[in-house]
């Protein structure tokens, strides 16, 4: 990690020496990592960094990059000026950094706040307490103005995917794409949504009593209210 990176860590944190733990996983397309970094002199145990790289060998007019670009500097965004909601567990954020192709989060490491729990199935109610959050979310952001996140959201609406729209076989329902694109985007209620609420997301503490919500890097957005996808019935 270069030298700045790590000063950066050492400064949000009020850390006076750092060492970069384990790879908790690499990012899509390998648009960089996250990372687990252990501190000392600082009030927190560990940190988790998020360090995107752009790929050089990526067509930086590609379609696909530039989506990818925009959502991480997105991301940032969202954490920096939204994320302050306490109703909501998240990560807080501790300092964000953009130079070049490159950028840095550095945020809280929710295993070390006692979310801890990963799960790959639920019971009825780890699956309430994820819809209790996702409840209390929508409540929160029902009618803000998403300066700076996409205007409209989630892997669903058809400006992001025309590839996806053309491949499709002629049928009624690509017929009908335009009309039912429409009528989400004009609904009057709406809010400011995860984008991407599935299990994988979600951090548990020990016996699954609460919850916290990780990955807003996609599709923080404004949105139709409640029209998150999310995946619990596929995991």
């Amino acid at each position: 990690m270069k030298q700045e990176y790590q000063d950066l860590i050492l400064q949000a944190c009020g850390a006076s020496k750092m060492s970069v733990g384990a790879n908790i996983q690499p990012l899509w397309s390998g648009y960089g990592k996250i990372i687990r970094v252990h501190l000392e002199g600082s009030d927190r145990p560990s940190v988790v960094v998020k360090h995107v790289k752009f790929p050089n060998d990526t067509e930086r007019t590609d379609h696909s990059h530039m989506r990818k670009a925009k959502s991480y500097h997105i991301e940032s965004h969202w954490y920096k000026n939204y994320s302050t909601k306490p109703s909501c567990r998240i990560p807080a954020c501790l300092a964000t950094h953009s130079c070049g192709e490159e950028m840095l989060l550095v945020l809280e490491d929710l295993d070390a706040a006692g979310f801890d729990q990963r799960r790959t199935s639920v019971k009825d109610r780890e699956i309430r307490v994820c819809l209790r959050w996702l409840a209390h979310f929508h409540a929160l952001f029902l009618g803000v103005d998403p300066e700076g996140l996409w205007p409209v959201g989630t892997y669903w609406h058809l400006e992001t995917r025309p590839d996806e729209l053309e491949s499709m076989e002629d049928g009624k329902l690509k017929t009908a794409a335009g009309d039912i694109d429409s009528t989400l985007n004009e609904c009057h209620f709406k809010t400011i949504v995860h984008g991407d609420a599935k299990l994988a997301n979600f951090c548990f503490t020990q016996g699954g009593r609460d919850v916290a919500a990780v990955d807003f890097h996609n599709r923080t957005t404004k949105n139709l209210f409640g029209q998150t996808r999310n995946k619990f019935e596929r995991q």
